[in-house]
């Protein structure tokens, strides 16, 4: 038994987040999960960083998860935990991490009002290209250190802002993250329900219990479509279940109204699905037989002949065995054409997403928005949505194969790292490496 003096002299020798950081006023986030803070250290080296504290006393297996993988996991598309902090007088606990100023979710939402209202945006010609390009990099390095990310959704992609990470694509909320190398049992047995239902694989939906990491490139492939089309694709009514039946009637039959019934020839282990009765006694065959994902895509504009429409089938393939794989993607033909990705998304040109704004403990909780809240700025996910689980084991990790924080790009040579421009000037320039969002999909 340790001495309870001896752990107040080590509690008050630990670092202290209010001794050396300065945040308060500066809430950008709130969930269940916690809060999010803005900070700088106070001896004023001028870096953002992104401070969670997370709600109640102690720590939850989500949250150890989270904090043994992120201490373990060091990749340029992955969100770096900086430093933990305890404090021994009120039991909280402080996760510090880079701050990302933007998130695709709400990049997303700025161009689809963008587009409701006929107004413009500049972004690079290859600025969806970069997005997908290094999302795929951090989630090649996740499965390649064998860890399944299981959460991927456009809240949980964020985009770094000014600074030298400028428009660097960081993969968050590592905390439904599991290993799949050796599993003591199936995945499913521990906690089958998983992956936010838009994006979540129809493996899932129909009880798959041995799921693999195809899991995450499905979403990769939802997160793709809503990129192009401004739309989440799969999009459906929300229910909060509270249930361990892993089928979901209304999100199956939205992905079967855009991608069609799927053919036993096209997914033969279908059959030996958990839930493959269920779904033959509440599906007709017949009432999908014009729904493709070509008519959805052409209505957005995306033509069937585009590289880009030939890799998001790819991606949104049913069959999980069939499904291209993430490194698979990084050498598809889409991202040979010109122009290149770019480890900067912004290529240059000035940003044109605000910043995001500070709240106030009285002002009231958007339920729309309460995803993006819990992972804004960190992408740290709702603690209460994974309780029971076991933490992490330690891991070894392979090192990026990136070199001083520079994309490799597909030719494999250093990527172009993008002229930041001076943002005293508010004008936007389109040229030949421009897209006006509005008139044309970004």
């Amino acid at each position: 038994m340790v001495d309870y003096d001896y752990k107040v002299k080590c509690a008050s020798e630990r670092q202290k987040v209010e001794d050396e950081f300065e945040y308060e006023g500066c809430k950008v986030g709130r969930g269940t999960y916690g809060h999010v803070y803005k900070a700088r250290r106070k001896n004023s080296d001028g870096r953002e960083y992104a401070l969670k504290q997370i709600e109640g006393t102690g720590i939850s297996m989500s949250a150890c998860r989270e904090i043994a993988l992120l201490r373990e996991l060091k990749h340029p598309n992955v969100i770096s935990l900086q430093k933990v902090f305890l404090s021994h007088s009120d039991r909280k606990v402080w996760l510090l991490f880079d701050y990302a100023e933007h998130d695709l979710w709400h990049i997303i939402k700025f161009h689809r009002a963008a587009k409701a209202n006929k107004k413009p945006v500049n972004v690079p010609r290859n600025f969806v290209k970069s997005l997908l390009y290094q999302i795929l990099d951090g989630i090649h390095y996740l499965h390649a250190n064998w860890v399944l990310h299981r959460d991927l959704k456009p809240a949980n992609i964020l985009v770094m802002g000014e600074g030298p990470e400028r428009g660097r694509v960081k993969i968050a909320d590592m905390g439904f993250a599991r290993l799949f190398n050796a599993p003591l049992k199936p995945l499913a047995d521990l906690d089958p329900v998983v992956v936010t239902f838009w994006y979540r694989a129809p493996e899932l939906l129909l009880g798959a219990r041995h799921y693999t990491k195809a899991i995450d490139i499905w979403a990769i492939g939802c997160i793709f479509a809503e990129l192009l089309t401004s739309e989440p694709i799969f999009h459906c009514r929300q229910e909060d279940i509270k249930t361990s039946n892993p089928y979901h009637h209304d999100q199956l039959d939205r992905i079967f109204n855009v991608m069609g019934f799927p053919q036993d020839k096209d997914w033969e282990d279908i059959k030996k699905m958990p839930e493959h009765p269920t779904l033959m006694k509440d599906f007709k065959k017949s009432s999908y037989v014009n729904c493709t994902l070509t008519k959805y895509m052409e209505k957005h504009k995306v033509h069937p002949d585009s590289k880009a429409f030939r890799l998001l089938q790819k991606l949104l393939t049913m069959d999980p065995t069939k499904r291209i794989t993430s490194e698979q993607a990084m050498q598809d033909a889409y991202f040979m054409e010109d122009p290149s990705p770019c480890p900067d998304v912004f290529e240059g040109l000035p940003i044109p997403y605000p910043k995001r704004e500070f709240i106030t403990d009285d002002e009231p909780t958007n339920d729309n928005e309460k995803s993006d809240n819990a992972s804004k700025a960190t992408g740290g996910n709702d603690q209460s949505s994974s309780h029971g689980q076991p933490p992490a084991k330690r891991v070894r990790v392979m090192q990026p194969n990136t070199n001083n924080g520079t994309m490799r790009n597909v030719h494999g040579m250093p990527g172009n790292q993008g002229q930041q421009h001076s943002y005293s000037s508010t004008q936007s320039t389109q040229g030949t490496n421009s897209t006006v969002y509005g008139q044309t999909r970004f």
